[in-house]
């Protein structure tokens, strides 16, 4: 069954790297082709240093579940994705339904995603994409 939304996708993504500027230049470059998709750069850490950061995973999360969205998150590396599955392990259930990790590669994955989203993809649709 997909969840559409009349006036565009309800899927959206977080990009998680532990580069600030690549998360967001990954979100830059996705949005080229998925103008309607919510995207958010979620990379370095709170101080601007190279890593990852729980809170702003959490927050970026959380700031598009709260508009609606159910959740596709992409990393770029093992730790990082260790930190999105930090995320995922405090969802409560009816939350962790509504967001999902995306083991693919991150630039490929998150355009591919993001197309699918754009066109319509329910959840399983843009997971599997990416």
């Amino acid at each position: 069954m997909s969840h559409r939304k009349a006036h565009g996708a309800v899927v959206a993504l977080v990009i998680v790297s532990h580069s600030a500027n690549l998360a967001a230049g990954v979100v830059e470059l996705a949005a080229q082709m998925a103008k309607d998709v919510q995207m958010r750069a979620a990379g370095g850490t709170e101080d601007g240093r190279i890593g990852t950061s729980f809170d702003l995973v959490n927050d970026a999360v959380s700031e598009l579940r709260t508009a609606g969205h159910d959740v596709a998150i992409l990393s770029d590396l093992g730790s990082a994705t260790m930190t999105v599955e930090s995320v995922l392990d405090f969802l409560d259930a009816d939350e962790a339904v509504h967001v999902r990790f995306v083991d693919g590669p991150l630039v490929e994955g998150a355009v591919a995603a993001a197309v699918t989203a754009q066109v319509g993809g329910d959840l399983a649709e843009v997971v599997a994409a990416g």
